[in-house]
C-alpha cells in the first residue's frame, strides 16, 4: 500500500499480491459485512432506466424512520453510503478543535483534518478536553467499546454549549438496537447508520445521516439530486422494513460470534467486537495473519496496533472448516 494510505478491509487485490501462491477461492474475513446477505427482492428494468424518483426516496426515508426509531421532528438523509456522510460533516463548518474516540475508523479524523480543522485522539470520553466537536464511533470498531447514552447525551450538551457538534457512527448498531441514540436524540447531533453493512449488501452504497431537521437539510444540500441510486432505494425500503429478517439475522450471527471466539481465544485474547466481528489481540498478530494468508484467507491488520487482528465472520461451513484448519496449524515462534 502507498505510503500514508489508511488500510481497509475488503481489499483482496492486496491480499493476492502479499501471497501470490495462496489456495483459491479467497475466504475474506477482513470486512465487518454479515457474509450472509439479504435475500435481493426481484428489481423491476426500469429502476436501472430511470433517474431515482422522489417517491422511491420517500418511502426509503419513511423505512429507516420507522427501523431506526427517529423521532418526528428530526431530519433523515439517504446518501450513497456513510463514507460520503463523513466527508461532508465538516462542511457543516461544526466548532473545532475536534476529538476523535480512539482507536476506531481512521476516515473520521482524515475527514476533519482535510477540513482544516485541529483532531486529537482521545482513548476516553474523560480525556476529551477542549474540543467542540465529538466522534464517536459506537459501537467502536475494532474492539466492540459501547459509550452508554447518557454519557453520550452529556458530550452532547457540552458540544452544544461550545458551538460544535458530536457525531455518532452507529454502523455496527443494527443488533444492539439498545445502545442507539437516537430515539432520544439529543441537539447538536449527527448519527450515522450504514446498511451494507448488516445486510451483508455494501455494494448496494446505502447509509443515513440522523439529526436536527436544519442539519440535515444542509447534508441534503451538500449531495445534491439523485444521490442515492433507484436500485438501492428499492431495496433498501424493502429490507429495513422486513423486521422479522433483522432479529433472525441478529440472533444467527451473535451464535456465530460465539464460535469465533471460541476457536480465537486458543490464540491470544478477544478484546471484543460487535456481533459481525471480532477483534484479537496476540503478539503473534503479524505471524499469524502471514499463515492464514498463505492459506487464503485475509483477515484485518492494523496500522497502528501490530498486535491486532479483525476476524469477520465465515459465510458457509466450507468457511468455517478452512479457518479452524488454519488456525490449528498455526504454530507460533518459539519464545
Amino acid at each position: 500500500m502507498a505510503e500514508g494510505e489508511i488500510w481497509h478491509g475488503g481489499d483482496l487485490g492486496t491480499a493476492r499480491a502479499l501471497f501470490s501462491g495462496a489456495p483459491e477461492p479467497w475466504i475474506d474475513l477482513s470486512t465487518g459485512i454479515n457474509p450472509i446477505p439479504y435475500p435481493l427482492p426481484p428489481l423491476p428494468l426500469s429502476l436501472w432506466q430511470s433517474l431515482p424518483e422522489a417517491k422511491a426516496e420517500a418511502a426509503l426515508l419513511m423505512a429507516a424512520r420507522r427501523a431506526y426509531l427517529v423521532p418526528g421532528g428530526a431530519g433523515i438523509v439517504a446518501a450513497p453510503g456513510t463514507q460520503i456522510l463523513i466527508e461532508l460533516l465538516p462542511r457543516l463548518k461544526a466548532g473545532g478543535p475536534v476529538a476523535v474516540l480512539g482507536p476506531t475508523y481512521a476516515e473520521h479524523a482524515l475527514a476533519w483534518r482535510k477540513a482544516g480543522l485541529a483532531v486529537s485522539e482521545a482513548r476516553t470520553a474523560g480525556d476529551i478536553r477542549d474540543a467542540a466537536t465529538v466522534v464517536v464511533v459506537n459501537p467502536n470498531n475494532p474492539d466492540g467499546r459501547v459509550l452508554p447514552i447518557a454519557e453520550l447525551a452529556a458530550l452532547a450538551a457540552r458540544c452544544a454549549a461550545r458551538g460544535g457538534l458530536l457525531v455518532v457512527d452507529e454502523a455496527f448498531a443494527d443488533f444492539t438496537p439498545g445502545i442507539s441514540l437516537i430515539p432520544t436524540l439529543p441537539p447538536a447531533t449527527v448519527v450515522l447508520r450504514s446498511f451494507g453493512k448488516t445486510y451483508g449488501l455494501a455494494g448496494l452504497r446505502l447509509g443515513f445521516a440522523i439529526g436536527q431537521a436544519a442539519t440535515m437539510e444542509r447534508l441534503r444540500a451538500a449531495l445534491g439530486p439523485w444521490s442515492v441510486a433507484g436500485p438501492a432505494l428499492d431495496v433498501g425500503a424493502t429490507a429495513l422494513g422486513d423486521a422479522d429478517w433483522l432479529a433472525q439475522a441478529g440472533a444467527a450471527r451473535a451464535a456465530d460470534a460465539a464460535r469465533l471466539d471460541a476457536l480465537l481465544a486458543r490464540h491470544g485474547r478477544v478484546v471484543g467486537g460487535t456481533t459481525l466481528f471480532r477483534l484479537l489481540a496476540t503478539p503473534e498478530a503479524p505471524a499469524l495473519f502471514a499463515h492464514l494468508g498463505r492459506n487464503g484467507l485475509y483477515v484485518r491488520r492494523f496500522q497502528n496496533e501490530a498486535t491486532w487482528l479483525r476476524f469477520g465472520l465465515p459465510g458457509d461451513d466450507a468457511s468455517w472448516r478452512r479457518l479452524e484448519l488454519a488456525l490449528a496449524s498455526f504454530v507460533p515462534a518459539p519464545a
